[in-house]
């Protein structure tokens, strides 16, 4: 009798699998210091090996400290992020200052369009005379610190998120940006220790912004960070958490598992 319930509640949830039309993701990347040209392959394959999920991929943009100015195609169409059910930012685009561009960047999302913000994200259209785009991230960051080990530790071990990050956890080679101010929405889940201002600096973190929900972090300098399964599972929680398709254990709801192959 226990094998055939058990065969039975298989058998119900690959058949809710089967009907849930995966996530639509749009991952927007692309612009100075960093290696995208690998990092979109990394996130996009290491994200649908854990969720079910479909990418379509914006990457414009070599890594340059000019293409600090480029503003992506994509944002010039006001109905921009049309048809997608959440959009990955890693991005660095820090000299972007057309401030109805960068309010049209943000206007989805505080209408309620889930956000997922990694690494440069935080720092891009910073010099921007508006606050927008940083009320989407959860907070003002215009700096960090010079490459080196982190000892990340996970402040909020019970936060869906955070289930199944460890408690302290190396991320090695990475920058960690300096939290100037915090906005009300924003929740920390890590922190490590900032060597030039000799205090703690959150760099994991949900935000919810308008009726928008958003999953940040600033680690991913680097593609070994990126690659790491630690850091894979961490983004596949966030995102999920935003698109509301993460259950109180951390893991996906019925039918946002990863496809078996």
């Amino acid at each position: 009798m226990k094998r055939l319930l058990a065969l039975s509640l298989l058998l119900a949830a690959t058949l809710v699998h089967a009907q849930t039309a995966p996530l639509k993701v749009l991952m927007v990347t692309g612009g100075c210091c960093h290696d995208y040209e690998h990092q979109k392959l990394i996130l996009a394959e290491g994200i649908s090996a854990r969720a079910n999920v479909e990418f379509t991929i914006i990457h414009e943009e070599g890594t340059s400290k000019a293409d600090k100015t480029h503003k992506v195609s994509i944002y010039e169409n006001p109905d921009w992020a049309k048809g997608y059910d959440v959009v990955l930012h890693n991005e660095c685009f820090g000299g972007v200052t057309d401030v109805p561009f960068i309010e049209r960047i943000a206007k989805p999302h505080f209408d309620g369009l889930p956000a997922v913000v990694l690494h440069c994200s935080t720092h891009s259209y910073r010099m921007a005379d508006t606050d927008v785009w940083r009320h989407v991230i959860g907070q003002k960051s215009m700096s960090h610190e010079k490459a080196r080990d982190l000892h990340v530790k996970n402040i909020a071990p019970e936060h869906p998120v955070m289930k199944g990050f460890p408690a302290e956890w190396l991320d090695k080679g990475d920058e960690l940006y300096k939290n100037e101010i915090l906005y009300p929405g924003f929740v920390p889940l890590a922190k490590a220790f900032g060597e030039d201002t000799q205090k703690d600096h959150n760099l994991v973190w949900v935000n919810t912004n308008g009726k928008g929900r958003v999953f940040g972090t600033t680690m991913g300098h680097t593609n070994d960070t990126m690659s790491d399964p630690v850091y894979l599972d961490l983004v596949t929680r966030g995102l999920l958490w935003a698109c509301g398709k993460l259950d109180d254990n951390g893991k996906p709801m019925p039918g946002y598992e990863a496809k078996q192959k």
